[in-house]
């Protein structure tokens, strides 16, 4: 079964990353259904490395805000939700009941680089995946690095085992506040079939 292009539109062709915000709040019901419909998508292993920590609060903004670049600052100021989009890298201790078909934890036990690997790909996957939920569910996103990394670690995983890859905002974006639609490369440019 195929989506319809209204849906086709609303997380791919006219999404658009947000840099303004308006004032509306995101609830927490939403919040944790964006979490329950981004789950799902896949990752290898069924590892699901990635860790969000959905700041919301005035408090945990204030906390934030010093890792963020300056650029960076007023948008994740005004977003009513920053997602942190994190990976676990003991992430493996989990596949026991994550992926119990096989001993997947004895893949990464004393292997280092898959144990990278794999949390910072799957990770990252898992953070796009948050990204298509949200616009599937109504909000605006903004995915961003231009901060510390090791001051958003310090901070909000100060275990060590938990490491920062990049924020999104999320919330109601000011849609007459956007620049222009950048173009996107071409097929021919981008990708080719063999």
């Amino acid at each position: 079964m195929q989506l319809d292009d209204r849906s086709l539109d609303i997380i791919f062709r006219e999404a658009r990353t947000h840099s303004v915000w308006l004032d509306k709040p995101v609830s927490d019901t939403l919040i944790h259904q964006i979490y329950d419909l981004m789950k799902w998508a896949p990752t290898s292993a069924n590892s699901s490395p990635a860790r969000i920590v959905f700041v919301c609060s005035a408090a945990a903004k204030q906390r934030l805000l010093p890792a963020i670049a300056p650029g960076n600052a007023e948008k994740t100021r005004a977003a009513p939700v920053t997602a942190i989009v994190a990976y676990d890298t003991e992430f493996y201790e989990n596949l026991p009941a994550l992926f119990p078909q096989v001993d997947a934890r004895s893949w990464f036990i004393g292997n280092q680089a898959m144990i990278d690997t794999t949390a910072f790909r799957n990770g990252s996957l898992q953070g796009a995946y948050l990204i298509l939920a949200a616009r599937a569910l109504g909000l605006d996103a903004g995915p961003m690095s231009g901060f510390d990394n090791a001051k958003v670690d310090k901070e909000f995983f100060p275990g060590g085992k938990v490491k920062s890859n990049f924020l999104v905002n999320l919330g109601y974006g000011d849609h007459t506040k956007l620049f222009p639609r950048n173009p996107r490369l071409p097929f021919a440019d981008a990708a080719q079939i063999l």
